[in-house]
């Protein structure tokens, strides 16, 4: 990734440059599902579910272009492809384990 190309690009504020990185439905559903390990693509749309083939490898293709996963070929026939989280990726974990809380705890309180 040019990073002075991508500086240029990105908002001033953190946040909006988070959200932008990060803040698409099924970008945050791969985070979720790479957080755990490295995962093939037919695992990862098995796990997320209703996404189409093109978006899920365009979402793909964007994080990896943005430095957050990693994408492996293997020489082999047929081509496995695998996807793991890059250092940069794994560092949003701690953003997702909030919003996982947060999820629970807004649950909880629909039911009290």
């Amino acid at each position: 990734m040019n990073t002075q190309k991508a500086t240029k690009e990105l908002p001033a504020c953190p946040v909006e440059t988070t959200l932008t990185l990060i803040g698409d439905k099924w970008k945050v559903l791969i985070l979720r599902d790479l957080l755990v390990g490295t995962k093939r693509f037919g695992e990862l749309k098995k796990s997320i579910g209703s996404v189409s083939q093109k978006v899920l490898t365009a979402q793909l293709r964007d994080m990896e272009e943005n430095g957050l996963v990693h994408r492996k070929v293997y020489a082999e026939v047929p081509p496995r492809v695998e996807y793991s989280l890059t250092k940069l990726g794994q560092s949003l974990r701690p953003i997702l384990d909030a919003m996982q809380n947060w999820g629970e705890e807004y649950k909880a309180s629909l039911n009290e």
